[in-house]
């Protein structure tokens, strides 16, 4: 995936709820109680992971990646939530992979991809403790 797909992906997916152009994007899924697409949520996270590499030195970040990129992050955690107050059963690998997305929100934002301890493999990457149990 280059940086122009990667981008266009997530404000494609971060975008969905005003837009309604994609119906299978992640928060509209999620939203409608659906579990993501077999992928979905790998291509997300390479997206951005490719977006975070490619504004790697960057001062600034176009707003409408920024708007996406939050919305991505605020919303499908919203959404988990409340499929599960309606009783919806998500994938049990689900809430780790939004906690992936929001990490890598932050990264791409901070400019900071931190990793944690016991996974840094190359010399310098910061590192950080693994979180807490919730």
């Amino acid at each position: 995936m280059d940086n122009s797909t990667a981008r266009k992906f997530l404000i494609d997916q971060g975008t969905a709820p005003q837009t309604q152009r994609n119906p299978d994007a992640l928060l509209l899924r999620l939203d409608r109680g659906e579990a993501p697409i077999p992928g979905q949520m790998t291509s997300v996270l390479l997206a951005l992971k490719v977006t975070y590499k490619a504004l790697e030195g960057e001062a600034m970040i176009d707003r409408e990646l920024v708007h996406a990129l939050y919305q991505l992050a605020r919303d499908s955690r919203r959404a988990l939530q409340a499929g599960r107050d309606r009783g919806v059963v998500w994938p049990p690998l689900l809430a780790e992979d939004l906690d992936r997305v929001e990490e890598a929100v932050e990264a791409i934002l901070s400019g900071i991809w931190e990793v944690p301890a016991s996974q840094a493999t190359l010399p310098g990457q910061v590192t950080r403790s693994l979180p807490q149990s919730r």
